[in-house]
């Protein structure tokens, strides 16, 4: 069987979506990496590459953020269930805690992609 001229530029075009969409999704952006914590009191960023703890404020109370090592987790939290503090440590960009009840969000953004969880289209 013989390509014929329109299935070559059909062939090519979906080859070339194909690379620009891999590149887009699992290109490296560099960068470094920060901790954007958002409590009652507003939102706050800080370097990942600096050891610190933060204390956020919600409605049940103070909330504990440990930022070292390059990981953040939330340490201790006012919460009845405590998932927050058993969700353990982030290191990547994209990823979250959320201290729920009490009203307590940590993300990392920015800095360089590590892969691809999930897609949509």
């Amino acid at each position: 069987m013989r390509l014929r001229p329109l299935d070559a530029l059909i062939l090519a075009v979906a080859l070339a979506a194909t690379v620009f969409v891999s590149v887009a999704v699992l290109g490296h952006g560099g960068g470094s990496v920060v901790v954007r914590i958002s409590g009652r009191g507003g939102e706050w960023d800080y370097a990942l590459s600096k050891d610190r703890d933060v204390r956020v404020e919600g409605p049940l109370g103070t909330t504990l953020v440990h930022i070292a090592q390059g990981r953040v987790a939330i340490v201790d939290s006012p919460c009845p269930n405590k998932t927050c503090v058993l969700a353990g440590s982030i290191t990547r960009s994209g990823q979250w805690l959320a201290c729920l009840p009490n009203k307590v969000f940590v993300r990392l953004e920015g800095g360089e992609s590590k892969g691809l969880d999930a897609a949509t289209w």
